[in-house]
């Protein structure tokens, strides 16, 4: 999918969430965009109960949000570790970035001398580096071999790329303290240069949010399901709309090349299943909240529209050209023109929706991002 042909003045990004913005104003403050069709109106997301109908499912994921930025150095130079993902042996896989000194990040680009010497005189230009040396290249975030030192004594030490598109994520190793704790300690919530400040991680965490026992759970909030608050679930409920958790623990995004998601961990229960295949045979729609509840009820769908009870790794990503077999509507936040995730959203409402939805939004000064305003595409 090209990138959506409207432009989002930096203006349009949320900065706080919508309860700072103004005294007395809840999570379900934001605006909500509805599209159907080509056709779009504007209502306040409060209103949601009166645009659901008896029968329909709410699709939600439970994924927790971790502090899942923390502190370290390589050598003597300071770097901000995102954890992203917990692997099956063990591993994380993390990020590594540099600060921008105005309290996020920013990809690394530093080469230090060593490095370059060393590929240089070697022609082996991904040696194994000693810790202290830097890498050279947008969204390469280190070396094989690049030990990192954590707060509270851990060692991170990075040992292969997480995949063979690029060296953004690495699969590492702690040592000295486990990774829940080390988070739980020093960590913080991942945040971008758009944000204003940091935040707590309460702000971060939605209302369907479950704790997990091994600590795992998602490095990005599932932003889709902040708006709402647990006095808007039961005026859901009370009106006949049911929920169907499901699991996806997200990665974490690549902030400036926008690429497709990495494989991710997900669970469909078997009382989810049958909720969802009971809402299709009968009058109902399922609407998923958020591109993550999409991911994993999808992975969960046979060629039949069938969705099973499935646990593990998905690596499925969901294009128009792949369409989706469950999913008839969608509940999202408004991403970037170039977002990887408008390929999702297109496979669920069509490009026309998509395109006509965004102008809409633009004109009527929607914010962006995960504290910004929220979108519902229905058939």
């Amino acid at each position: 999918m090209p990138a959506l042909a409207v432009g989002v003045p930096e203006e349009l990004s949320a900065r706080v969430p919508v309860e700072q913005r103004e005294p007395g104003l809840d999570r379900d403050g934001v605006r909500l965009l509805v599209s159907r069709g080509t056709e779009v109106s504007h209502h306040a997301f409060a209103e949601l109960p009166g645009l659901l109908r008896a029968g329909d499912l709410l699709v939600v994921n439970t994924s927790p949000t971790l502090a899942a930025a923390v502190d370290g150095r390589v050598g003597h130079a300071r770097v901000v570790v995102h954890f992203s993902t917990r692997g099956d042996d063990g591993r994380w896989a993390v990020e590594l970035r540099e600060p921008d000194g105005r309290g996020t990040t920013r990809a690394r680009t530093e080469v230090t001398r060593t490095t370059r010497a060393r590929t240089e005189m070697t022609g082996v230009p991904r040696a194994r580096a000693e810790e202290g040396e830097g890498v050279e290249g947008r969204g390469c975030g280190g070396l094989a071999g690049t030990r990192v030192r954590l707060p509270g004594g851990a060692r991170l030490v990075l040992e292969e790329p997480l995949s063979a598109r690029g060296e953004r994520l690495w699969w590492a190793r702690v040592s000295g303290a486990g990774v829940p704790a080390t988070l739980r300690e020093h960590g913080r919530p991942i945040r971008y240069s758009y944000t204003e400040r940091d935040q707590p991680l309460s702000v971060y965490q939605t209302v369907f949010a479950l704790p997990y026992a091994d600590g795992t759970g998602s490095a990005e909030m599932p932003s889709a399901a902040r708006p709402f608050t647990a006095g808007l679930v039961a005026e859901l409920v009370s009106r006949g709309v049911q929920f169907a958790p499901v699991t996806l623990h997200t990665g974490v995004a690549s902030a400036e090349s926008h690429e497709p998601p990495y494989p991710e961990r997900f669970a469909v229960p078997e009382a989810s299943a049958r909720l969802i295949n009971a809402a299709r045979a009968g009058d109902g729609r399922v609407v998923a909240v958020g591109t993550t509840a999409v991911r994993a009820v999808e992975s969960a769908a046979g060629a039949d529209g069938v969705v099973r009870a499935r646990a593990g790794w998905t690596d499925l990503v969901v294009t128009p050209e792949r369409g989706v077999r469950v999913v008839e509507g969608l509940l999202t936040g408004l991403h970037e023109p170039e977002a990887s995730h408008l390929l999702m959203l297109e496979a669920v409402a069509g490009r026309a929706a998509i395109d006509r939805g965004y102008e809409a939004a633009v004109r009527g000064r929607y914010l962006w991002h995960e504290f910004g305003d929220v979108h519902l595409l229905l058939p």
